[in-house]
């Protein structure tokens, strides 16, 4: 039975790209949409060489204060004693914990999770011996925020608060998006995109934001939309690799498709679609010739999802990118019971993974030019919730510690804003303390956050090369905080 020429190109099209693959590339449609903005008004501050961001979220709500613990016995600041006697049974005992030297803290030690070091199985030493090369900075209590917030204002019906506290769905989307007094519907990962891809991919064969895990807020824009692709467990070879042309009569099918795409040009849509095929078989093309890794990674979901970015970084010059955005996301960390084996094993991977991923970095020579960076959906309470030893875990609160790991981060200490505690960024650990949201009999150890998300973000993407006059339009609540850079990054 004959086709029509609708029917063919729909097929074949369909077979081509999928719609999967199309999406990813309706940047270019921004050309001719009326949302498209003009990009590149201003030169990027971090100069043209290559660089990219690599976001991990730590889904679910990673509980910080079994992650960065006081390992000192110093009064006159939070200490060892002070966070064992508040979590009782799920302390972490100080002899396991991993000291780090903390200068903002005036020198004093702190101890990072066991599990952030060295562990039976693993393919190599974690993240705790970055922190003494300088090359893992963390910036504690930080969270979403309107506005600066106390404890006071927090309790005043009239302060500008995030909606919708303490809520998963609604946390994620401030975190993904810094924008806590309404909704948004882009990312600041997006929206960074929306701002730089003009200027420092104009050539490239993919978008800016690359997803390994799914559609994401995140990474979606205005003008962009994410490459969303599978975990190193599928080859970059079959990415993006057309269907449907290697059957009976495929090479004749592939050529009639290259010259209908040829027709009707004179239509902007037409073109548009023609030129997203013609750079989505040209990355296949780039793709193709082997690239793989040379540092081994664990097979866990974070492990390959990290091998993927690493090859598609190591392809950056076939691809004709100077500078990309990753997401990827390790998942269960909602620990309500069960806390310490399974935060313990989160963690593991967690450190595993970014280990070889820092590494494989520094075997193609681009370990200055990659930040990883975290986020989650929050906290959580420093009270710990359920009873017993095996089955006790934590509820979902608010500020929380991120680490930013890289060749070019400012490593080896505390960043953020300052807390009660003596003018230092790390939160005063008292249940119903000047830190703490809850008061009265019934404190929970929910830190108010003095670092906003936008602080931290606008951090990264200043290094990143976004310039000082596009922040507004990506971070639109910056302005109400007194300062856009925390100092992490050069």
């Amino acid at each position: 039975m004959n086709e029509s020429r609708r029917e063919f190109l729909k097929k074949s099209g369909g077979c081509a790209l999928g719609m999967a693959t199309l999406a990813t590339q309706m940047q270019h449609f921004g050309l001719m949409s009326a949302l498209a903005q003009k990009v590149g008004d201003d030169a990027p501050e971090g100069g043209d060489a290559y660089k990219a961001l690599v976001l991990i979220f730590w889904a679910g709500g990673n509980d910080g204060n079994n992650t960065i613990i006081p390992n000192h016995n110093d009064a006159t600041l939070s200490n060892y004693g002070a966070y064992s006697t508040a979590r009782s049974n799920l302390a972490i005992p100080q002899a396991q914990l991993l000291p780090i030297n903390v200068p903002r803290m005036g020198g004093l030690t702190y101890g990072l999770h066991p599990a952030l070091g060295p562990v039976t199985g693993g393919t190599n030493n974690g993240i705790h011996e970055l922190w003494a090369q300088q090359k893992l900075a963390i910036v504690t209590n930080c969270g979403t925020l309107v506005q600066p917030t106390t404890k006071a204002q927090y309790q005043t019906s009239s302060h500008r608060k995030p909606y919708q506290l303490f809520s998963h769905s609604d946390q994620v989307t401030q975190y993904q998006t810094s924008v806590s007094n309404t909704q948004s519907f882009t990312g600041w990962g997006g929206r960074v995109s929306d701002k730089m891809s003009g200027s420092s991919n104009p050539t490239g064969l993919v978008p800016m934001v690359t997803s390994i895990a799914g559609a994401q807020l995140f990474t979606s824009g205005q003008i962009t939309l994410p490459m969303a692709i599978n975990d190193s467990n599928t080859l970059l070879s079959n990415v993006l690799n057309p269907a449907g042309f290697n059957n009976t009569g495929g090479p004749a099918r592939l050529t009639a498709f290259n010259a209908l795409r040829g027709i009707d040009l004179e239509s902007n849509f037409v073109a548009a679609a023609s030129h997203v095929t013609n750079l989505a078989m040209q990355a296949n093309n780039a793709l193709q010739t082997p690239g793989d890794t040379t540092t081994v990674f664990p097979n866990t979901s974070i492990g390959r999802q990290l091998r993927q970015v690493a090859r598609l970084i190591k392809k950056r010059l076939d691809l004709n990118v100077n500078r990309q955005i990753f997401y990827c996301q390790i998942g269960g960390f909602d620990t309500h019971t069960n806390q310490l084996a399974g935060q313990a094993n989160l963690l593991t991977q967690f450190s595993q993974a970014v280990r070889s991923f820092y590494d494989e970095m520094g075997v193609q020579g681009v370990q200055n030019d990659v930040t990883t960076f975290t986020l989650s959906d929050f906290g959580r309470t420093l009270n710990p919730a359920g009873a017993g030893t095996a089955a006790v875990g934590s509820d979902h609160a608010w500020g929380n510690h991120m680490f930013v790991i890289g060749g070019s981060v400012v490593g080896g200490d505390f960043y953020g804003m300052n807390t009660a505690v003596n003018g230092t960024p790390y939160p005063n650990l008292v249940l119903g303390g000047p830190d703490d949201t809850d008061g009265g009999n019934n404190p929970r150890g929910r830190w108010i956050p003095t670092t906003s998300v936008d602080q931290y973000a606008a951090t990264l993407a200043r290094w990143y090369g976004l310039s000082q006059a596009q922040q507004t339009a990506v971070f639109p609540n910056i302005g109400n905080f007194s300062t856009s850079n925390l100092g992490f990054m050069p």
